[in-house]
């Protein structure tokens, strides 16, 4: 048994070096890397009690009598240790996404937004929630679940609506677009804690599924975004939201996509059938995003998303569809009249390399005449917002206060425009 639980806490150890040197080469080892560093250093918390748990029991039970024991607890408080120093990259957050707001609003940013939006700003982080990360959602929000949106390809595609309890009127409104390689996921498992906060201050939010690769083939995805949106923009009352106040967000693929639905507005391109359909947007965050998928800067660390996208979602290579791919690029698509971006990467992301995300805040920061914020947070993976933790409260919190000056402006102008 004390063999088991050396080789047990070795492992443990292999986690949190893990989280401080992640593997970003090879398709196969930087998934690993993801998989184990976005669980470890997002559930920080819940790994080191964890650790204390598992050391007592071993002591308890006599495994750290002989000498394999005693270098496992060795292992295991190592490793927590490693963990605990990453973990002070969490508390930087803050002051990264505040400079980032600075950079990309302007100085004095928070004093245009409207006081009946700042009155509900978030302040004290919720340790009690972070030390229970499994749940995820709150009781305290209301859902209107499985909404059909539309048919395509033989699917009915649903959404959700999450809103403040006992409903809302007039409500901006999130559109969060899932991610998972434009192949997986679907609209119960990501944005969660986005949604809930939002929704808790006052927001209506709509989380929808599209068609998923290789039964789908690009556009399709973006098809099914746009016709969500154009849904909300026709249904939204209903829910208590604000049809002309409507922000996009989404991770990963959903990053990709979001980013593409908020450059593309109004395009007949990816509207067949409902071309005449308003499918702009007050602004965009997207989260850990694709923004190039002909990879100009040479980023990207293998071949992995290539082989996907030829083999699975274009269905055809670089050769032979040139233009799906350029279209299918957000930073092709970059314009002058972007709607403002809130652009976030974590710098340990093995999935989708950061310097995409420079790139992409590079290009659109050329040409456009609307703020680009941009936040890349120390030490975070890919999909580090999944599961409420320190991280998770700060990007919450941050949206909050960007989504807030967006639909403050937007009300200014109005106002402006009818005196």
């Amino acid at each position: 048994m004390q063999w088991f639980f050396l080789v047990a806490a070795l492992f443990r150890l292999w986690l949190s070096l893990n989280v401080l040197r992640p593997r970003f080469a090879g398709p196969r080892a930087s998934a690993a890397s993801f998989a184990f560093g976005w669980l470890t250093s997002e559930l920080t918390l819940l790994v080191l009690v964890i650790d204390a748990a598992v050391v007592a029991t071993a002591g308890m039970t006599g495994l750290l009598a002989r000498w394999p024991g005693r270098l496992g607890a060795v292992a295991v408080a190592v490793a927590a240790l490693a963990l605990l120093v990453d973990y002070r990259l969490s508390f930087r957050s803050r002051r990264v996404f505040a400079d980032a707001l600075d950079e990309g609003l302007g100085e004095n940013w928070q004093d245009s937004i409207d006081e009946g939006l700042r009155e509900r700003f978030a302040t004290a982080v919720p340790w009690a929630a972070l030390l229970r990360p499994y749940r995820i959602r709150d009781r305290r929000v209301e859902r209107v679940r499985d909404v059909v949106f539309t048919r395509a390809g033989g699917l009915d595609l649903k959404l959700d609506v999450y809103r403040p309890p006992g409903g809302a009127e007039g409500a901006p409104c999130l559109l969060q677009i899932h991610g998972g390689g434009w192949m997986i996921g679907s609209k119960d498992e990501q944005g969660l804690p986005l949604m809930a906060h939002l929704a808790k201050r006052g927001w209506v939010c709509f989380a929808i599924d599209y068609r998923l690769s290789p039964h789908a083939t690009w556009p399709e995805h973006l098809v099914d975004c746009k016709r969500a949106l154009a849904w909300i923009r026709e249904h939204a009352a209903e829910y208590g939201g604000d049809p002309e106040r409507v922000v996009v967000t989404g991770g990963s693929a959903g990053g990709h996509l979001s980013a593409l639905l908020a450059l593309t507005p109004n395009d007949a391109t990816f509207q067949p059938g409902f071309e005449s359909a308003d499918t702009s947007v007050l602004a965009c965050i997207p989260f850990y995003g694709v923004y190039d998928w002909l990879d100009r800067g040479e980023h990207w660390h293998h071949g992995g998303l290539a082989e996907i996208l030829e083999k699975k979602i274009v269905k055809g290579s670089r050769e032979e569809k040139p233009r799906a791919y350029s279209t299918g690029s957000p930073i092709a698509n970059v314009h002058a009249d972007a709607p403002p971006f809130l652009v976030v990467h974590g710098d340990r992301d093995t999935l989708v390399p950061v310097e995409e995300a420079r790139d992409f805040v590079a290009a659109l920061r050329g040409v456009s005449h609307n703020p680009v914020a941009y936040a890349e947070l120390p030490g975070a993976q890919h999909a580090f917002e999944l599961f409420p933790s320190l991280r998770t409260f700060e990007s919450c919190s941050a949206v909050e206060r960007f989504v807030g000056w967006v639909v403050s402006r937007a009300r200014r102008v109005e106002r402006e425009a009818a005196a």
